[in-house]
């Protein structure tokens, strides 16, 4: 404990001797715990410097599968890749996935945050039991594909205390799976005042935002017009998933905010902002119906384009300003930052372009899935929209190929060059679904907009978007942890504490 307590009071300290009687660490140990990392180690010395990586990989060990990010694409890849067959290294800044068609419902107490959130460790144990594989919670910096090198730095989470942490990591077969970000149209403001419902950090925000405007509302002495902005939620974006939070708020205002907040309860709205049509992909039928449902929970439908936003007010492009408490926003995705600056082939709309079999076709042993990917236009394919259920097939798929490869003695890297990979990706589009609050959804079961199929609105469809998602969620113990927070909800209410 002496050493620990010494490097915790002297933090720069650069090597210490194990020569202390009360510490017995044999050196072909300490050799053996850093062998996978590439250090300077002699057997009486350690040097407590920053190490360089994860080096290539040796003959005698499993070959490595490192995967950029920890979304839908990536997990799923995970959670069915052999690790007999392969070491698997995740790279990504948050530890966990997130459930995102749930994302909606813990912004307002419906569920709790840790039943969105899988840990990775168990989405794929190997990660924690087995030597060679490993989760950095870091971000990806730049990659090397002539290499096969992965540049990487910690995540700090913009602590002063820490400084950033920057590694690099060898493959195998590497598979980008760094999802999307929020579109903000370059429209000036958004970044600095909206809210993106896409993480679960997101969710949160919200939820503390939401609950202090209704407790600073109730202040003595702020003005009626202060009120009205503090109370008034704005949502910008028409799709599922701003819809879909219109409608919690608005089931959270009729039956939580009116019984607890009676003061205020005259005051709080939610307008939600569409350009054009909410809901455009779902059949005419089902979104007329969510239109109807959601004007009569007093949710406000403004059609409109929005120009500027400032940190009270947001002007549309008719001049009209909106005045706000409360701003999300729900507009869609676009590639990353990083997705943008990497030096591979792109596809129409900037993702990164791959092929048929989910292949970077330019650089030898790099795969794409999920929101950051999309077919090359040599493929003569459409790209496919930024959808959960994409990602998850295609993570699938993958999990499959791989397999296929490690089996077949292609798992080297630059080992599978001339292999047969068999049949390519196909997407069969299993249809969408939408809660639109008090009960009600919608269900549309077409594989798309000019097919015909069933679909359905109402209670009964309601019934059939919490069974289809609560038999989805990840893991038992989350699915437990789901169907309690309903049943809570539905005796006791929502909870509003604001933590």
């Amino acid at each position: 404990m002496s050493l620990f307590k010494h490097l915790l009071r002297n933090p720069t300290a650069k090597s210490y001797s194990y020569s202390s009687p009360s510490i017995i660490m044999p050196s072909n140990l300490i050799l053996t715990c850093l062998s996978h990392f590439t250090t300077d180690a002699s057997p009486s010395t350690v040097q407590l410097t920053q190490y360089s990586g994860l080096g290539p990989t040796k003959a005698n060990e499993k070959p490595r599968v490192v995967v950029l990010g920890s979304g839908w694409a990536g997990c799923r890849l995970m959670k069915g890749i052999d690790t007999s067959l392969y070491d698997v290294v995740c790279v990504s800044p948050r530890n966990h996935m997130v459930f995102t068609p749930l994302l909606a419902s813990t912004c307002v107490g419906t569920l709790e945050f840790r039943s969105v959130a899988e840990p990775i460790a168990r989405i794929q144990p190997a990660i924690s039991r087995e030597p060679g594989s490993y989760f950095f919670l870091s971000h990806c910096a730049g990659i090397d594909t002539d290499n096969h090198v992965v540049h990487c730095e910690t995540v700090t989470d913009e602590l002063r205390t820490l400084e950033p942490w920057k590694f690099k990591i060898s493959y195998d077969k590497l598979v980008i799976a760094l999802g999307a970000e929020a579109s903000t149209f370059g429209i000036h403001g958004v970044k600095e005042n909206a809210i993106f419902l896409r993480e679960v950090h997101h969710a949160q925000e919200i939820r503390r935002k939401l609950l202090l405007n209704l407790m600073m509302s109730d202040v003595p002495g702020i003005s009626e017009e202060e009120k009205s902005r503090l109370l008034h939620c704005v949502v910008v974006g028409g799709g599922p998933t701003g819809v879909e939070f219109s409608g919690e708020l608005s089931d959270f205002i009729m039956r939580d905010v009116r019984q607890r907040y009676s003061h205020v309860k005259d005051y709080i709205h939610v307008t939600l902002i569409e350009a054009n049509e909410i809901l455009s992909s779902f059949d005419d039928r089902l979104r007329h119906y969510a239109t109807k449902q959601l004007s009569k929970s007093g949710v406000r439908l403004v059609r409109g384009i929005v120009k500027d936003v400032d940190s009270q007010k947001l002007i549309l492009n008719d001049g009209t300003e909106v005045p706000y408490g409360l701003l999300v926003w729900s507009t869609g995705v676009g590639p990353s930052t990083l997705v943008k600056s990497l030096d591979l082939p792109k596809s129409p709309g900037g993702r990164i372009g791959i092929d048929e079999w989910l292949r970077v076709p330019s650089v030898q042993d790099v795969f794409a899935v999920g929101d950051c990917s999309g077919y090359l236009e040599s493929t003569g394919k459409t790209v496919l929209p930024a959808l959960a259920q994409v990602a998850e097939r295609q993570g699938k798929y993958l999990f499959s190929l791989l397999n296929r490869i490690g089996k077949a003695g292609g798992g080297r890297a630059n080992s599978a060059k001339d292999m047969e990979l068999g049949d390519p990706f196909v997407y069969r589009h299993l249809g969408s679904m939408a809660t639109i609050g008090r009960y009600k959804a919608l269900v549309d079961l077409r594989q798309n907009k000019e097919s015909k199929g069933l679909s359905l609105a109402g209670f009964l469809s309601w019934l059939v978007w919490r069974s289809a998602y609560l038999t989805r969620v990840v893991s038992w113990r989350n699915r437990f942890y789901v169907a309690v927070n309903w049943a809570t909800t539905f005796v006791f209410g929502r909870d509003i504490s604001r933590i």
